[in-house]
């Protein structure tokens, strides 16, 4: 079969774009796992826009710009933020039903916002509500089709990208042709390992574009979430930023409120800079956590508000309403990426990508709260109207099936880890040049090994594209010489 458009993931920006094509357009949506195994789904806090009649755009511009330090693209900060309500209302006409009070849509205030703006579904569950409400939808359209499969590389001619190459359940390599190919197959999280993201975050829709020569932007910017539930274990669910938004206080182990020291925004300060107060106030307390203090919201509406972070606490024998809960940073979001207009162009014809996996310059040096899901429905929409008005009535190649006599697989856990260890150590929230350095070093060893124990398989396909962008970060890295935003570099 051929399609005019292949999407590649299934996160809200992958999703909401081909939802946004005319019907006559024949989609093509490729997804690793299920809908439910992507960061959008994890996604608790909301989608940060101005509704309020007390709100302005020019706040939430302003907001941006300074939980970015300044360096966003301040025309991609204009388009994306003016054209949120635009977005809030197709949404709610597709069914997504944002929690509301009063016949309003209820909003809440994180972390860096000046106003309350932050629309939210089931208290804390908007990534659940967001693919709930939209895969029913692609489901029943004629002209999307949905298929479980692994992108192994772009089909690139004269540099342009005629389609993809896949790996699929049946261990065979499958070339797809399109028009246009939209990678959204969100963030990294992989690459570090202790992180909230979901385990199919391993940065392939940047390791693809990289290879094929997409230009990559700003992978220094590696945004750590402050309060993240501690625990031994590598993946850790998320405590929302919205949280401290309804006005809880961060203590450490001794039970001291601490964020005013560091900060006149106290708990609301941006990401980076509440994360790298976390980890001094470790440091003094010999401590691998501090606590988050939800028990000043008053109970009924600390429950109403945040069930699914009550139920998971539960599950660790905490109680919200009575019990400090322990926290500490872990990897949340990718700032940088394929770097795109709002539109989602590259610099491939053919290209395009959204989303986490994307660059539009909005997020700056640090992504401002409750954005992310803005930009993924703003810049999807735009990225399917731009397609479209670019497509051609043309005679498209037949798909190519190349299967294998044996399917192999292999087991990289062992690799995985390392390259982690080396990420969370050099590369993480502080980092020094020599530091930085010697992750190369490590990373290049790895490089070696892995080659040695190459396998047709997409446990080892993976596990490259996480050791590609590792290399990418820390090449980001070491050549941005200034701490800013999320790139802190100590002397």
């Amino acid at each position: 079969m051929n399609y005019d458009v292949i999407i590649v993931g299934g996160g809200i920006a992958g999703c909401y774009a081909a939802l946004s094509f005319d019907p006559t357009v024949k989609i093509l949506i490729l997804t690793k796992e299920k809908f439910e195994e992507s960061n959008t789904y994890l996604a608790q806090g909301g989608i940060a826009a101005v509704i309020d009649k007390d709100d302005k755009t020019s706040y939430h511009v302003e907001d941006t710009l300074v939980a970015g330090a300044g360096i966003n693209d301040i025309s991609a900060v204009r388009t994306i933020v003016e054209e949120a309500e635009k977005n809030i209302n197709i949404l709610h006409e597709l069914g997504v039903n944002f929690d509301e009070e009063s016949g309003e849509y209820a909003l809440t205030r994180e972390g860096g916002h000046s106003r309350d703006r932050i629309l939210h579904i089931d208290g804390d569950a908007t990534g659940q509500g967001l693919i709930r409400a939209l895969v029913p939808e692609l489901r029943q359209r004629d002209n999307i089709f949905i298929k479980k499969s692994f992108c192994l590389d772009l089909i690139v001619e004269d540099y342009k990208c005629k389609g993809i190459r896949v790996l699929d359940e049946d261990q065979c390599v499958v070339e797809l042709y399109a028009q246009a190919v939209i990678l959204a197959t969100g963030g990294v999280g992989m690459v570090y390992g202790v992180t909230t993201n979901a385990a199919t975050s391993t940065g392939d829709g940047i390791a693809v574009a990289s290879r094929a020569g997409a230009e990559i932007i700003d992978m220094e910017f590696i945004q750590f979430h402050p309060t993240v539930f501690y625990s031994e274990e590598r993946q850790r669910f998320l405590i929302s930023e919205a949280v401290r938004g309804e006005g809880a206080l961060l203590r450490n182990v001794k039970g001291e409120r601490f964020m005013p020291l560091y900060d006149e925004r106290a708990e609301l300060a941006p990401r980076d800079v509440v994360s790298r107060a976390i980890l001094e106030e470790m440091a003094k307390t010999d401590s691998k956590f501090v606590y988050l203090d939800a028990t000043v919201i008053p109970r009924e509406h600390l429950l109403k508000r945040f069930p699914t972070i009550n139920r998971k606490c539960h599950e660790y024998g905490i109680d919200i309403t009575k019990d400090y809960i322990p926290v500490s940073p872990s990897q949340h979001y990718c700032i940088g990426g394929i770097k795109t207009d709002t539109y989602g162009r590259t610099n491939m014809e053919g290209l395009y990508s959204c989303g986490e996996t994307a660059c539009t310059g909005l997020h700056g040096a640090n992504r401002l709260a409750s954005n992310s899901l803005l930009e993924g429905v703003v810049v999807g929409k735009r990225t399917a109207e731009s397609i479209q008005a670019d497509l051609k009535k043309v005679e498209y190649q037949p798909e190519q099936r190349i299967c294998k006599k044996e399917s192999q697989t292999g087991n990289y856990e062992d690799a995985r880890v390392k390259i982690q260890n080396i990420m969370l150590k050099y590369a993480g929230i502080i980092r020094t040049e020599a530091g930085l350095m010697e992750a190369k070093r490590q990373l290049s060893k790895v490089n070696d090994e892995l080659t040695a124990r190459a396998t047709f398989s997409r446990a080892y396909f993976e596990t490259m594209n996480i050791l590609l962008v590792a290399g990418l970060i820390i090449n980001h890295a070491l050549k941005r010489k200034d701490s800013i935003g999320t790139h802190y570099m100590q002397r």
